[in-house]
């Protein structure tokens, strides 16, 4: 692969990948991964930012939630931790959740609804997708490679100020967090079940999560990881592992910080109040720069 760059993904292929296919994907601006339409419509419907994946060192890891669902891996494993092995369901993506107040909760990314032989919805679990947030600037290189997608395996952004990172930090503080505490508080009243599908590097920077069995189990946690097919110059999702836990341990752990020594702060405020109290003093200036 082309790890002179930060994209692993671009449309779906590794922008080395030169195949008619990925080809028509940059130009048409397409979805390979069961968007709600078929372009992609990230960041902006009309200039999408169609980065799906990126480079963590040797390691890759998805920027974009739609790209999980790939073959629609994660509403099988979700509904095989929902439902028993013999109940029909399908997946309803982007429902609204509302609080007693009638108020939005925010809109929960898949639904897996069981039903009947009617057609009733007769149980339904949450499906939460968390994708890896950037630090950086990440629409530069990709508009630079789109500029000229020819170069494939000649692309290179080394050295280009604001190189693109994954933030893991802000993925699970800004995003995560909030999603277990509120939507996730509601579903457990109701004694429903969540799933957070997530990438196994973020997963890994969490904090430890006591580990139930899944009978035991109100939330799961879907582990995948993103693999480079050499033969076919494509990148594959696949399970790495599931994490089974209880509500409450889950959004403790993720809601919990890690707490420093108290001192560290004392003496940053010890700082910031010697500098107010005796501020440097104004230069002086010389006759010459007068």
């Amino acid at each position: 692969m082309n790890t002179n760059q930060p994209m692993a993904e671009v449309f779906g292929f590794p922008v080395d990948n030169e195949s008619p296919e990925a080809k028509r994907y940059r130009r048409l601006r397409l979805c390979p991964f069961n968007n709600r339409v078929p372009n992609c419509t990230k960041d902006k419907a009309e200039n999408p930012l169609g980065v799906c994946s990126v480079f963590d060192g040797s390691n890759i890891v998805s920027i974009c939630p739609v790209r999980f669902r790939a073959d629609w891996l994660i509403a099988e494993d979700a509904a095989s931790f929902f439902f028993d092995q013999d109940a029909k369901w399908t997946s309803l993506t982007e429902v609204r959740l509302n609080d007693g107040l009638g108020k939005s909760a925010g809109n929960i990314d898949v639904v897996i609804a069981a039903y009947n032989s009617e057609g009733a919805v007769v149980d339904f679990g949450s499906l939460e997708v968390q994708a890896v947030y950037i630090s950086g600037n990440i629409r530069r290189p990709f508009e630079a490679f789109m500029a000229d997608s020819d170069k494939g395996a000649q692309f290179d952004w080394k050295g280009q100020k604001g190189y693109p990172a994954p933030d893991f930090v802000s993925s699970s503080r800004k995003r995560l967090a909030p999603q277990l505490m509120f939507k996730g508080g509601i579903l457990h009243a109701w004694k429903k079940r969540m799933a957070v599908a997530l990438d196994k590097a973020l997963f890994e920077t969490l904090p430890d999560i006591k580990e139930v069995t899944r009978d035991h189990a109100e939330v799961a946690w879907l582990n995948y990881d993103f693999d480079y097919d050499e033969d076919h110059r494509l990148v594959n999702m696949v399970r790495y592992r599931t994490v089974y836990a209880t509500f409450h341990d889950s959004l403790d752990t993720i809601t919990k910080p890690v707490v420093g020594p108290v001192d560290k702060f004392i003496e940053q405020l010890q700082t910031k109040l010697d500098n107010k109290l005796s501020p440097p003093d104004a230069p002086v200036l010389d006759a010459a720069d007068i």
